[in-house]
């Protein structure tokens, strides 16, 4: 009998925008297919492979390797049309990805009406949530009612019609109530949407048996999530959370595998903590320091454009996120960007608006909105690390830095990356 190969989760352990993109993009080069569990086209992961850019919403960064498998899962929102606007980017710049791309049959289909929804429902809330517009939220809310247009209805057009016909006219009536004006064009973006039908059917596959079958062959697999730990329906801070489980336990679900095939568990963080979007950041800066560590690490998201909230690194939420997650080691990112600071904070522990510490991440967050972080000071290294590429040569204090988050999260450092670049990933043997 064939050895059983191996299954590693990557997850993001903040707000997202840790770096996950790249973090995959390098271990991809080990691994025979790369997964995607849950989300839309509201990710976006940053890839620099020489001194190309590639910004990829949906298709895993691990196409950008050679004979690399990529899949997306059934915890997938598929936005057809813009998934094949970055399929067809992908072949004009020279990425060969024939048959390398599979989608699941049973993935929900993100629908024009889904972002028509979206926008209208954020514009008219009195309070506000951050999406990203992109028709993630409508979309999962259609998946939970039973009433979502799944990648296998595709290959039944009586059925495909009657259900987006029903959907439809939910929709306008939802849209004339939160006063959204025409929904003329709603039409014309729904026939370029199902356009594109028959030819993600040529993509489609089932992601369990193909993962659970390339497992029993020895092969090795790694299941990417998007956004971070506290942007999970369950376990984020509700309800300034995404729609779906980004954490660990998505992976599972989300690709049609059992949770027993997972060997691994690795969690991506910053050397320090960024937010885009609404909901509390306890960690935060003063607004001169936020500017300038912005300006540091180029923290614009790579979906939207919108400016990132930056924070000192926060170890209450990267504790929450090794207990929820269960993780076997840590990736951090961007401790480059920190170089230049004389002296650097972390949150150990938060002090309560009713004057008691905890080491927790509290559920309520609207108890989080009026914490005051304990911080604790460390010297900065105020030294180069990009040209870094084992872990004796970093500078001193950067290491002690590193020691310190590691002991405060309870996670190992496997992974350290001082730059954009593949080469910038220092291995921590």
């Amino acid at each position: 009998m064939p050895a059983q190969g191996s299954c590693t989760v990557i997850v993001g352990c903040q707000w997202g925008d840790e770096g996950k993109g790249k973090i995959v993009d390098v271990l991809a080069e080990g691994v025979d297919i790369v997964a995607r569990y849950q989300g839309g086209a509201n990710a976006g992961h940053t890839v620099h492979v020489g001194d190309s850019q590639f910004v990829l919403h949906q298709i895993p960064s691990g196409i950008l390797h050679a004979g690399k498998r990529c899949l997306l899962g059934n915890g997938v929102v598929l936005d057809i049309r813009q998934f094949f606007e970055e399929y067809d980017a992908l072949v004009a710049r020279g990425i060969d990805i024939e048959g390398r791309v599979g989608v699941s049959l049973r993935a929900q289909l993100l629908m024009p009406y889904h972002r028509m929804l979206d926008k209208a429902a954020e514009d008219s809330a009195s309070t506000k949530i951050g999406t990203t517009g992109r028709g993630i939220g409508p979309a999962y809310e259609d998946k939970a009612g039973r009433r979502g247009v799944r990648v296998a209805d595709l290959a039944n057009p009586q059925r495909l019609e009657k259900l987006i016909e029903a959907a439809k006219e939910k929709v306008c009536d939802r849209l004339d109530q939160l006063g959204a004006g025409a929904t003329s064009e709603l039409d014309a973006a729904m026939d370029e949407a199902l356009a594109l039908g028959d030819r993600l059917l040529v993509l489609a596959t089932d992601t369990g048996p193909e993962i659970s079958a390339a497992l029993r062959d020895g092969k090795r697999v790694l299941l990417e999530g998007a956004q971070g730990t506290a942007l999970d329906l369950d376990h984020g801070t509700y309800p300034f959370v995404t729609s779906s489980n980004t954490t660990a336990g998505g992976a599972a679900t989300g690709t049609g595998i059992g949770p027993t095939l997972i060997d691994a568990v690795v969690g991506v963080v910053k050397a320090y903590t960024t937010r885009v979007g609404e909901g509390p950041l306890p960690s935060a800066f003063e607004p001169e320091m936020d500017e300038h560590v912005r300006a540091l690490g180029g923290e614009f998201g790579a979906t939207t454009g919108r400016p990132r909230r930056c924070g000192w690194f926060d170890s209450v939420l990267s504790r929450h996120a090794a207990q929820v997650n269960g993780l076997t080691g840590l990736a951090v990112t961007k401790l480059d960007v920190l170089d230049t600071l004389s002296e650097l904070q972390i949150v150990t522990a938060y002090r309560m608006p009713d004057g008691s510490v905890t080491h927790s991440f509290p559920a309520d967050t609207w108890s989080l909105a009026g914490v005051e972080p304990v911080f604790e000071t460390l010297p900065g290294w105020e030294s180069p690390t990009g040209h870094v590429r084992h872990l004796k040569d970093l500078p001193a204090n950067a290491r002690v830095y590193l020691d310190r988050l590691e002991e405060l999260t309870g996670a190992d450092v496997q992974w350290i990356s001082v730059g954009t670049k593949r080469s910038q990933i220092i291995p921590v043997d």
